[in-house]
């Protein structure tokens, strides 16, 4: 048994996408899943392949923590509201719910298809509102909970991904008028923006190669840090957020980025020349 902060201790949380894609690193719900359970929640792990969600419930017993597995497609309304219900059996109560589903689309206006778009917006932003809608009411009546919803900086600066950084958009301002619906029921809402960092989804998108040894460096020194982020920044941040420590805190969007929202494209300019191209 370690040793915990205890910052969200005795909390029941919820958080959805708790697998991590295959592959090298941490995803952004595992991550955060592990960090919540080690400041003392219990924690419901969705996800709609199971076997990652399993393990990342055995990476947190193994650290002493007490996780559960729920599989669900939480694009489902009747999924959403199993899962909830999941969590209330199972633990008692649900104290937090982390939104973490998110698929990226690359294209402008002109070439995104419209499957594309539909499909974008169910999972980055459909999702959130189904796990929303039977949540809140489950603190509403107890007066007291936290939502944290992971967004992205494409929400808030162009980067050639219209569906994605729609959804994320549209996100951040679900984040804002739930906060505004729901602060009086003792419940706050607020949002992660992460940056360009490296995850095993981002990494199972690139060929190996020297394009993709040159994006990884691209998306370090992009930021004013020039240093790499990974899944557990955007955990520390949402636990942050989930906990009391943040509790007069809600309808915001925190960004974890390395400061990328302060550097104009065009100082990010020289970072972007020489590129290799596929196949190099």
């Amino acid at each position: 048994m370690v040793e915990r902060a205890g910052r969200v201790e005795g909390k029941v949380a919820i958080v959805t996408g708790a697998g991590s894609t295959p592959g090298p690193g941490i995803g952004t719900g595992k991550a955060t899943a592990a960090v919540l359970a080690e400041e003392g929640a219990r924690v419901l792990l969705v996800d709609l392949h199971p076997e990652r969600a399993e393990e990342t419930r055995a990476m947190i017993a193994e650290a002493g923590g007490k996780a559960e597995v729920f599989t669900a497609d939480v694009t489902r309304a009747a999924d959403c509201e199993a899962m909830v219900r999941a969590a209330v059996e199972a633990f008692g109560t649900v104290d937090i719910l982390v939104n973490n589903i998110g698929l990226a689309s690359l294209g402008t206006v002109v070439d995104t298809t419209e499957e594309a778009w539909d499909r974008t917006f169910d999972i980055n932003l459909r999702t959130a509102f189904l796990a929303c809608k039977y949540a809140v009411p489950v603190m509403a009546e107890k007066g007291a909970g936290s939502i944290v919803n992971v967004a992205s900086i494409s929400a808030l600066r162009g980067d050639g991904t219209v569906a994605y950084s729609a959804a994320k958009g549209g996100l951040v301002a679900m984040t804002v008028d739930m906060a505004y619906a729901h602060g009086r029921q003792g419940v706050r809402v607020n949002a992660v923006a992460p940056g360009h960092i490296t995850t095993p989804m981002v990494m199972s998108v690139s060929q190996p190669g020297p394009r993709a040894e040159f994006m990884n460096t691209m998306r370090a020194e992009a930021g004013l840090l020039g240093t790499p982020g990974d899944g557990w920044d955007v955990a520390w941040a949402a636990a942050f957020l989930a906990s009391e420590q943040a509790r007069w805190i809600t309808g915001h969007t925190l960004p974890v980025e390395s400061g990328v929202l302060s550097v104009t494209p065009l100082m990010m300019a020289p970072h972007l020349r020489g590129v290799p191209e596929p196949g190099e």
